[in-house]
């Protein structure tokens, strides 16, 4: 099984030492180091990709000072949401997006990473909450995709985004 903590964001750049500023866009990445995960954050100029060992990485942007901080919809909303996506080939990406999420907020649990049949590597996640063990090709999306899942999460599963305040649900 493999289970670590993500370090919140430290608010500057691990390549320049720069602070990032309140609403600036920032690039995180999880990189395995001695027997620990460590997260680290960089500022775009500073941002080369991913390096070959990295466990995740994504985009973020450092909240507004005076923001209202949003939040995700209830565990059992996402898990349902998951749920239907399972099987679903077009929604693959999707998919293994939501179960990262959920691994993150710990809805379910990363237990191991598998080979399928084809070669395909496929996350093994087990949520104790249903007490089901899920399978989830990993799909990693583009970056023009991955901004596309992104705003179609925050619509669907983020309370108190502004599509959710203005009725566009």
């Amino acid at each position: 099984m493999l289970d670590f903590d993500v370090q919140r964001c430290g608010r500057k750049c691990a390549k320049t030492d720069r602070e990032f500023q309140p609403g600036e866009t920032f690039y995180s990445v999880l990189i395995p180091q001695d027997a620990e995960i460590v997260r680290c954050d960089f500022a775009p100029e500073a941002w080369e990709g991913p390096p070959e060992n990295a466990v995740g990485w994504w985009k973020a942007q450092l909240p507004e000072a005076n923001a209202k901080r949003a939040n995700w919809a209830p565990n059992d909303v996402m898990l349902e949401y998951f749920e239907r996506l399972q099987g679903q080939a077009e929604a693959a990406d999707v998919c293994y997006v939501v179960a990262l999420l959920m691994a993150r907020r710990r809805i379910a649990r990363l237990e191991e990473t598998q080979r399928d049949d084809s070669g395909r590597e496929v996350l093994v996640l087990f949520c104790p909450q249903t007490e089901s063990e899920y399978r989830v090709p990993v799909v990693v999306p583009d970056a023009a995709r991955a901004r596309e899942i992104q705003d179609e999460l925050t619509r669907l599963l983020l309370v108190g985004h502004e599509s959710s305040r203005d009725g566009r649900n």
